[in-house]
């Protein structure tokens, strides 16, 4: 029997026997699930191991092992979504114009044809720089500095502005030093102040010392032997498998922006902020995050109407230069669509390489996270993530 604890409300009962299915059959070894509806959660679940690696039957875990109810997980790009947020709530007050060149606000950024990259472009992966033509070593993308500095002096690899292709980590320095010289804080700083603890979030983007023990070591792990599953996948179309293998491709180069990758269970890693992907969660405040995107949690609300209007409108669509395949962002979020399967055209939010997944649906008032240290090989939609929104589909219609 799979070891599955929390709670469901009357009528998501479908969640839990997907998330349970996740665990027996679809090779999940350790994951957590929470939906909100209208700002309060429905679904509150989680099960497996919080070691991905560690041997023996993950459906009757040892207490020590066990992914408990505060366990937290690397979200990977789902961290994007988070990251985004600051940069929105800074131009809801009024410290950060979206229409200005980065330039304005960090002036070495205009080097090599930099002038016009404006920080929408940013935001909606349109800035033409998702490579380094130097890749970063691992001690280089955490130390704060190199980066910035590699992206500043970069050229980009298209006009800004002409076109979209995936800031995998390039985005990290990108948005990281813009908040840096807007506020005079680093991005998660910023984050933890102004939204994780008014919040009561358990989502960190530099993970402090003190939490280190609860994050679960992250893995990569085999998927079953499975029909394709909607969205996009690495070996789904032989186009994009050739592009993942050929290092000259603009994919190749984008995701070895740093060679070798780090170590994701590294203390060091988790704690850097690394705004494209080193970001901590419980699903719990995955989720919550997003629901106070769009209404009210707890009497807090994140977003203003407008600044959501803005969030999810449509500012890149079509073929996506880095991951080859059509995407459709809107500011600093993926939106629905054939790449990024969420619960309709009115979701928002973004995926993580390997298997979370963190969105909001204003329509429905829906607000998901998931996190698992079962990291299989998808980019933007894993069948398990999207084997638990069908469910919550089935919940909203039946």
């Amino acid at each position: 029997m799979v070891n599955v604890q929390g709670t469901v409300a009357d009528g998501f009962e479908p969640v839990r026997d997907a998330f349970r299915h996740n665990l027996a059959a679809r090779g999940d070894r350790g994951a957590a699930v929470t939906v909100y509806r209208d700002g309060r959660p429905v679904v509150d679940l989680w099960g497996g191991l919080a070691d991905a690696e560690a041997p023996g039957d993950h459906t009757a875990p040892t207490h020590d092992a066990a992914w408990r109810r505060d366990t937290a997980q690397v979200m990977r790009s789902a961290t994007k979504g988070p990251s985004a947020a600051v940069l929105h709530l800074l131009h809801q007050r009024g410290t950060l114009d979206p229409d200005a060149p980065v330039g304005t606000y960090w002036p070495e950024f205009k080097a090599n044809g930099k002038e016009r990259v404006l920080v929408r472009h940013l935001l909606s992966h349109r800035a033409g720089l998702p490579v380094l033509d130097t890749p970063l070593t691992p001690a280089q993308a955490l130390d704060g500095v190199s980066g910035p500095e590699a992206v500043a002096a970069q050229a980009p690899e298209w006009e800004p502005g002409t076109a979209h292709g995936y800031h995998p980590h390039t985005w990290s320095w990108l948005l990281g030093e813009l908040v840096l010289r807007v506020t005079g804080e680093p991005l998660g700083r910023w984050f933890a102040e102004e939204i994780a603890e008014p919040l009561g979030l358990d989502l960190w983007i530099g993970l402090p010392a003190a939490q280190e023990h609860r994050v679960g070591r992250v893995a990569e792990v085999a998927a079953p032997a499975a029909p394709p599953a909607q969205g996009l996948r690495v070996r789904a179309k032989p186009h994009v498998a050739d592009a993942y293998r050929d290092p000259a491709s603009l994919t190749r180069r984008a995701f070895g922006a740093i060679e070798p990758l780090p170590d994701e269970n590294a203390a060091a890693y988790r704690a850097a902020c690394l705004a494209a992907s080193a970001g901590v969660a419980t699903a719990r405040s995955l989720a919550r995050f997003y629901a106070a995107l769009i209404g009210h949690v707890d009497g807090r609300r994140l977003y203003t109407a407008a600044t959501l209007t803005a969030a999810r409108t449509e500012e890149s669509a079509g073929p996506d230069r880095v991951l080859v395949v059509p995407t459709r962002f809107g500011s600093g979020y993926m939106l629905h669509g054939p790449a990024s399967p969420m619960l309709s055209p009115a979701s928002f939010g973004h995926p993580g390489r390997g298997g979370s997944l963190g969105f909001a649906d204003a329509d429905a008032g829906i607000a998901f996270g998931y996190v698992t240290g079962s990291l299989q090989k998808s980019v933007t939609s894993d069948p398990r993530a999207q084997a638990l929104v069908r469910a919550v589909r089935t919940c909203l219609t039946d």
